[in-house]
């Protein structure tokens, strides 16, 4: 994690006069499954923003687990921009005080990349798995990070409950919350490991563990782009993940930021920025380059959002609250 040491007695208005007359610094707290697309983001926005403006940008970056460092944001760490797996994780960055625009009101409602929930199996996917029934198969060992701690769990976690309510609306004809509970549990009682992140989960997957891994589509893509010789089964029923990234309003204040935080999160809609997220397995947000890209990326079947579990509120406190579904399977209940 990243530590910002603000100067005593350097007040709102000095940190502004500051970062006109000179460098600006922005701090980026972000989910760790973005680091590599940054890599290539970062030093693109500081070339752009050079030529517009004669002003240097100096990042100072941290990766972490989407909810660990929404957490971390929340409680103090002096983030400018935010950039995270899910909504929810800015919505503790909000609730905390942060955040007091509507960010949802930016381009494509504040998102700035789309993925979908995939497996990913070793070369010539050697057991054979085809859909989310496979893993509950005896002897199929199974990845997905912890989703107390991993924004990317949460859609993981997401993805598997929905697949099980699509699964009983074929099967009875309606939605069943106890089918699906069921469902998760079958899958649950192979995986091999929680790990703390979504980039973490892959880490081991790559180190051998574990037969199939639930993750990011982008993930594998990613490494298959860089000759890793993943395979990709994409489930008949699985979920589109949004990621979101917004201004902290209350640190940008603080440093006198803003105008280039706001900058750099509208270069992240750019159709230049978007065509480097695909580059990086992402699906993009942007129109234009959403129908540029369209042959790259399967459309499942039965591929719902959020709304299909009642909106992010719902699913917190169905699904994480203390005594909710993920609790229970944990517990054996």
């Amino acid at each position: 994690m990243t530590t910002i040491l603000t100067a005593a007695g350097c007040g709102k208005e000095e940190a502004a006069v500051d970062a006109l007359q000179g460098d600006v610094t922005l701090v980026v707290g972000a989910y760790s499954v973005v680091r590599d697309a940054f890599a290539e983001l970062l030093p693109a926005f500081q070339e752009q923003w050079l030529k517009e403006t004669g002003q240097r940008v100096v990042f100072q970056e941290s990766y972490e687990a989407s909810g660990t460092q929404a957490r971390a944001i929340a409680g103090g760490f002096e983030a400018d921009v935010a950039v995270l797996a899910m909504e929810g994780d800015l919505d503790k960055i909000e609730t905390a005080g942060f955040i007091d625009h509507d960010w949802r009101a930016g381009s494509e409602g504040g998102m700035i990349t789309e993925s979908i929930v995939v497996l990913g199996t070793r070369e010539g996917n050697p057991l054979g798995i085809r859909d989310w029934e496979d893993l509950t198969e005896d002897g199929v060992k199974v990845l997905y990070p912890n989703p107390k701690t991993s924004g990317g769990a949460q859609w993981d976690i997401n993805a598997i409950y929905g697949a099980g309510l699509k699964r009983s609306e074929e099967l009875e004809g309606t939605k069943s919350e106890a089918y699906a509970k069921s469902f998760l549990e079958a899958i649950h009682a192979n995986v091999e490991s929680l790990d703390k992140s979504g980039r973490a989960s892959m880490a081991a997957f790559e180190y051998g563990v574990g037969d199939v891994i639930v993750t990011y589509e982008n993930e594998l893509r990613a490494r298959i782009q860089q000759g890793v010789p993943y395979e990709i089964v994409v489930p008949k029923h699985t979920i589109l993940i949004q990621n979101p990234a917004a201004v902290v309003d209350k640190n940008v204040d603080k440093h006198g930021t803003r105008k280039v935080a706001e900058a750099f999160i509208a270069y992240l809609h750019t159709e230049e920025a978007q065509r480097i997220f695909v580059n990086h397995g992402f699906r993009p947000v942007s129109p234009v380059v959403k129908q540029e890209t369209s042959g790259q990326f399967a459309v499942p079947e039965g591929l719902f959002d959020i709304s299909y579990l009642g909106g992010w509120d719902e699913v917190r406190k169905k699904l994480y609250a203390k005594k909710g579904v993920w609790y229970q399977v944990l517990a054996g209940i």
